[in-house]
């Protein structure tokens, strides 16, 4: 059994939903209380989510993991998950307003409203993009892998946070048209993409993408006149490069 020694439960509400998220005070000195809200996956909040929390309050930081779905709503399977993932995606302002009482939470418990992110992964990271979206006061975006499609009837508003999106240049759960779409955004706001070859591990369940792949990648942003970098790291045939040495004792 996996013991969180520094979890805090917060219960609040969104109307009469009953809502349970988890705290995690930093535990290193944090001078500017800055707070990041993580967003879970689309089971719901998990352990996953809770040892990232906690790994960010080693860190320094101050961080909440959001109940989205609320407390009586665990999905008990993939489909169930689906579901209500599916009605936060197809209502992205509901979705925004859960991530907001979080935030709100976490300003509760000690953290400057202004010095605050927001990280996700899967469902998280889609969440992640709708509060940039959706102009909540944060300062900073982290999406790992998470959905960048969005309604053509949703009208587009100038994002103001700092946005960071890691995703798999061959994803199989983004279809093309929405990297597309995320591509023609991307024309209109300021932005360069970095993209960063990921080097694999020893028994790591992701892949490098393909060479073939990584040019599609590039030539699709430098079609549309978006600034592109590209990088690489050496060492990778002694697993010396970015990312191998932390796997290594």
């Amino acid at each position: 059994m996996i013991s969180f020694a520094q979890i805090n439960t917060v219960s609040y509400l969104d109307g009469k939903d009953k809502l349970e998220g988890f705290f995690f005070k930093a535990e290193k000195p944090n001078s500017k209380n800055i707070g990041i809200i993580v967003l879970p996956a689309w089971m719901g909040i998990d352990n996953h989510a809770k040892e990232s929390a906690e790994a960010l309050s080693k860190l320094g930081y101050h961080a909440f993991v959001a109940d989205i779905y609320g407390s009586v709503n665990n999905p008990k399977n993939t489909e169930e998950a689906g579901k209500l993932a599916g009605y936060f995606k197809n209502n992205p302002e509901v979705y925004q307003k859960r991530i907001q009482l979080a935030i709100d939470q976490l300003v509760k418990l000690g953290t400057n409203k202004n010095e605050i992110a927001v990280i996700g992964y899967c469902f998280g990271g889609t969440g992640a993009i709708e509060a940039a979206r959706g102009n909540l006061n944060v300062k900073g975006i982290v999406s790992f892998h998470g959905g960048l499609g969005k309604d053509k009837m949703r009208t587009t508003v100038p994002i103001t946070a700092k946005v960071l999106v890691l995703h798999g240049a061959d994803d199989p759960y983004v279809p093309q048209k929405d990297i597309d779409a995320f591509v023609k955004f991307c024309k209109y706001v300021p932005c360069k993409v970095n993209i960063i070859e990921y080097n694999p591990i020893d028994d790591g369940e992701f892949q490098q993408a393909s060479n073939e792949a990584l040019e599609n990648y590039i030539n699709t942003l430098e079609r549309n006149r978006i600034v592109v970098n590209v990088r690489r790291s050496r060492g990778k045939d002694i697993d010396a490069a970015c990312g191998q040495l932390a796997n290594k004792n």
